[in-house]
């Protein structure tokens, strides 16, 4: 995939996820919101030439981003995304939680997104 692919993909599952929200799907959803996080950073890791291809390399990048940028938040966007992941394979969110948290990540996705070309 191309950057701009992944900016698509990111774009495209960031609204996948809020339908299945919407729909009451809070797995599926959480899936399609980390797919949504990790293609943003792919985005930006690769058109920087930075490695993308592994999760371990995802959090790198993030963290350069965080550094380079001064911004914290950027991690915290991330590690958000990450809960998602793991809420997939293991239910643990609360409902009450699922809107504040998806608003984080939503937002790390468009921060991602406006890092790209």
């Amino acid at each position: 995939m191309q950057v701009q692919e992944h900016a698509q993909t990111a774009e495209e599952f960031l609204a996948v996820s809020e339908h299945e929200f919407m729909a009451g799907d809070n797995l599926q959803a959480s899936e399609k919101l980390w797919g949504a996080a990790s293609h943003a950073v792919m985005a930006v890791a690769q058109q920087r030439g930075w490695r993308y291809s592994k999760h371990r390399d995802l959090t790198v990048a993030v963290r350069k981003l965080s550094e380079e940028t001064s911004d914290p938040s950027i991690v915290a966007g991330f590690v958000a995304a990450q809960q998602f992941h793991a809420n997939f394979y293991h239910d643990f969110i609360e409902d009450y939680d699922y809107d504040s948290a998806r608003g984080v990540v939503q937002d790390f996705v468009n921060q991602m997104l406006t890092l790209v070309d």
